[in-house]
């Protein structure tokens, strides 16, 4: 059998002749041409590609080796065999300098940063107020606390607390919000509720996202997060007063970016939960939550975010987070939706807030209001408020026109 790929005919789509050749064909354009040559030995089958140049034809020609190559020459040179093991060795040695030296220039980086930078901030801080007990804002606390043995943490509950001290509460005092959601009558996010509760639209505002379950964090794991502010000083000083040896923290000037990102990734979570509760498979997974990561980028992006936002620790590193990983709390009532349980019997038997549960609905209202699709996360308000069963939701999903991506 012989393969030729060659510029069309002007005759029919396949041919037999492969000699039919014309010079005057486009060179834009390829067709198969098939030829049997069934008595021809097997070492001497070959596949020929005509290759167009840009000024000739030229031709290729490889052996199609059906059987297996014959065995090496057994009398093969010893010099030759040690010239080889030079050069690979050679070759290794070069790739472990290359490797190396470009290790040595990230820590001379590193030093060089590190001695830049202002450490005067955990020395002068005293006193930090963490508003709400959930499990995330303990496990803060509790890390803030063990930056310094000095330090003084208070832990307060909810934020209409806020309203009763708002006299009270210096004009320069900055917040520093862990939350991850939207207000669901309002659509306001807590860079706007706080201000606005403090009656004050200047009050100094932080959000701290990225992929952080609180167990790891209270156990000193390895930890990323991103410090979002629109005043670079203050978020700078944000970072310095949370990093630690297990916690990095980078810093952004994307506050609308961080925060939509850490709503809407809870609701895609829960899309994930019931792909695994129905055992949909790993493609119908990285299928989904591809499309909800997209469906993230186009709302936060319409609403002033950066994509690069969207990509970085709290949009795509959030987003596996909380998607792919049991500890997750809306991925667990996904889990659970998916595998036949009603909404009301989980809340019901769980004694934390999935943020994603009430968040939906909030989500789908800020699309419309923004005018943006989002089929996933559509899906998974309708599943919520009971009118979509998650066999059908993926039924209908699956059933959408087929378009190009974007």
């Amino acid at each position: 059998m012989a393969l030729l790929l060659e510029p069309p005919l002007s005759t029919s789509l396949f041919s037999n002749n492969s000699s039919s050749y014309s010079q005057t064909q486009s060179p834009l354009h390829f067709k198969l041409l098939r030829t049997n040559f069934s008595s021809t030995p097997k070492f001497e089958q070959t596949v020929l590609i005509r290759q167009y140049s840009t000024s000739r034809y030229t031709s290729k020609v490889c052996a199609a080796a059906i059987d297996p190559p014959p065995p090496p020459d057994q009398n093969q040179s010893p010099l030759r065999d040690a010239k080889v093991s030079l050069e690979v060795a050679s070759t290794t040695r070069d790739r472990q300098k290359i490797v190396r030296v470009a290790w040595e220039k990230l820590v001379r980086w590193s030093r060089s940063w590190r001695s830049k930078a202002k450490t005067d901030v955990l020395e002068r801080t005293n006193k930090v107020v963490v508003l709400g007990g959930g499990s995330f804002g303990t496990a803060m606390a509790s890390h803030v606390a063990g930056r310094k043995a000095q330090m003084e943490v208070i832990m307060l509950f909810s934020c209409s607390f806020l309203e009763g001290v708002a006299d009270y509460v210096e004009p320069g005092l900055p917040f520093i919000s862990l939350s991850k959601g939207l207000e669901l009558n309002t659509l306001r996010m807590m860079s706007q509720i706080i201000p606005q509760t403090l009656r004050n639209s200047r009050q100094p505002y932080v959000a701290l996202s990225g992929p952080s379950f609180a167990l790891e964090l209270m156990n000193k794991l390895p930890t990323a997060m991103v410090v979002a502010s629109k005043d670079k000083k203050l978020a700078n000083t944000v970072q310095q007063l949370l990093a630690s040896r297990n916690l990095r923290i980078n810093t952004t000037s994307d506050v609308i970016g961080v925060e939509i990102a850490g709503a809407l990734k809870n609701v895609l979570a829960i899309a994930a939960g019931i792909v695994e509760g129905l055992n949909l498979g790993n493609n119908s997974m990285a299928a989904l939550v591809a499309q909800g990561c997209s469906e993230i980028r186009w709302l936060s992006t319409k609403m002033g975010a950066k994509s690069t936002t969207i990509s970085g620790l709290s949009g795509t590193g959030d987003i596996m987070l909380t998607c792919f990983v049991s500890l997750s709390r809306n991925r667990t009532v996904g889990v659970r939706l998916g595998s036949g349980e009603t909404l009301d019997d989980i809340l019901c038997s769980m004694n934390q807030v999935a943020e994603g549960v009430s968040t939906a609905g909030a989500v789908i209202a800020l699309g419309q209001k923004y005018n943006v699709k989002m089929p996933v996360l559509t899906a998974v308000a309708r599943i919520i408020d009971n009118e979509l069963t998650p066999q059908k939701a993926v039924f209908e999903l699956m059933n959408l026109p087929q378009v190009e991506e974007v």
